[in-house]
């Protein structure tokens, strides 16, 4: 299967089949395609939660308002958080990144207020998120990406410190009566002309 029809064959899958899981191998490769995400300076501002424990799924989906049930039938909820701390990344990056990249962050990004240095970690997660999306569909896995959560509970429910939830993505196998699958429910996008301009 092509990467183009894979990505018109993907869709935000509503309904899960809660039996049918995921194989261990695609899991793994997964977190290692997440690993090697490209981000601007690889700054890399992020963490990655896998979750496929019934039980926390199960108290993540009672603070997932509308993404109840995605989040208790799917296979696994991966959780995107982004450092908290503008300080701790300075010392993340002069112990991991070259000279350059550091010095470009302390010319560009630092003296922002502190918001939009978040603002700026927060895009290079959403990065990550397409990414997790567009494999997911090459490999033939459904996905919901999930804003309609509450991060302060995800984070009390996952013990995450010093990063913050962002949004998450329910993986998984779409339930045949899935109403929202393309065969049932045609995907909807604007004319290529419209959104795309050659020069």
């Amino acid at each position: 299967m092509s990467f183009l029809t894979a990505m018109e064959e993907r869709y935000t899958t509503k309904k899960y089949n809660a039996s049918k899981k995921i194989d261990s191998q695609y899991i793994e490769e997964l977190k290692e395609i997440l690993r090697l995400s490209p981000s601007s300076i690889n700054s890399q501002p992020w963490r990655f939660t896998f979750v496929s424990d019934q039980e926390t799924k199960e108290k993540l989906s009672k603070v997932s308002w509308l993404n109840t049930e995605k989040v208790t039938d799917c296979d696994t909820v991966v959780v995107f958080s982004r450092i908290d701390s503008p300080e701790l990344f300075e010392k993340q990056i002069k112990a991991e990144l070259p000279k350059g990249a550091v010095d470009y962050y302390k010319e560009f990004i630092k003296p922002k207020p502190a918001a939009e240095i978040k603002a700026w970690f927060d895009k290079q997660v959403y990065l990550a998120i397409g990414i997790l999306l567009s494999a997911c569909a090459e490999m033939g896995i459904d996905s919901t990406p999930m804003e309609g959560i509450e991060p302060d509970n995800y984070d009390k429910i996952l013990g995450i410190e010093n990063y913050k939830t962002l949004a998450a993505v329910a993986i998984g196998y779409r339930d045949e009566e899935d109403k929202n699958q393309p065969s049932k429910n045609p995907k909807s996008r604007r004319d290529l002309e419209k959104v795309v301009k050659t020069v």
